[in-house]
């Protein structure tokens, strides 16, 4: 970066950062509140997903659960180690929480366990039977493949990288998850009622309208798209892997 050439020129120019001490303030306040909503999402989906593991019908859908709850916890490892790298205490964050608490199957919509808890909004509603944690791992993985796709080409390289490593591994969770839901499809399992609950849970993780936050993410190349453009992503995406199954986005 030319000694000219102020920050926001030169991230808009689609230049990119490599280690903490290039950071500004105002981008390294956003660039770790992301980190942590995916961390403690990543954490919370992986510890509410390990309740539901002896829940598979057979060996086989058991071995696809407890390998998708080894390998989220691992995508939280290597995100915080970038945290580290920014001063964050990883020990003490990783202990900081029960991950595998949940509020009421009836709580509304977007509501929270607690402040420092990053954790999407979906991550606090608990799992029902095998069939709704499927459902609900299928709707998730695709909204986290949204996501994951877009932060590919972030501007902070080093976590570019890491998820670049990890999107891969998550979209072969939600293939897991839907050859999970054919099965179930197959079997007459009624999974529309699980549908119409997680719909609407993973539709508020991408946010309102806060065109605010959604200007300065793009404007530090934290982030291509705006929360509405990911989410019609996300509901493109879920609308096609539900249509084999004969199920549907809620009406509203």
């Amino acid at each position: 970066m030319s000694d000219t050439m102020s920050t926001d020129a030169y991230l808009a120019r689609g230049g990119r950062l490599t280690t903490p001490e290039n950071v500004p303030p105002r981008y390294r306040a956003e660039l770790l509140r992301l980190m942590a909503i995916f961390v403690d999402s990543q954490l919370a989906g992986a510890a509410g997903f390990a309740t539901r593991i002896n829940a598979g019908p057979g060996v086989t859908e058991r071995i696809a659960a407890a390998r998708i709850v080894l390998e989220k916890n691992h995508h939280a490892a290597q995100v915080l180690k970038i945290m580290a790298e920014f001063g964050v205490d990883t020990t003490r964050y990783f202990q900081h929480h029960p991950w595998d608490d949940r509020l009421p199957r009836e709580a509304p919509i977007g509501a929270a366990r607690m402040h420092s808890d990053m954790r999407l909004p979906v991550f606090n509603a608990p799992l029902g039977d095998w069939a709704d944690a499927i459902t609900m791992n299928l709707l998730t993985g695709l909204a986290a493949n949204t996501l994951l796709i877009d932060y590919r080409g972030m501007s902070y390289q080093p976590l570019a990288e890491a998820f670049r490593d990890i999107e891969p591994v998550e979209r072969r969770h939600t293939e897991l998850a839907a050859e999970g839901l054919a099965v179930l499809h197959k079997e007459g399992a009624a999974l529309q009622t699980a549908v119409d609950y997680w719909w609407p849970r993973v539709r508020a993780g991408f946010g309102g309208a806060d065109t605010g936050r959604d200007d300065r993410l793009r404007r530090f190349g934290l982030r291509r798209a705006t929360n509405a453009e990911l989410c019609d992503q996300w509901i493109d995406a879920a609308r096609q892997a539900l249509a084999p199954f004969h199920l549907h986005a809620p009406k509203t």
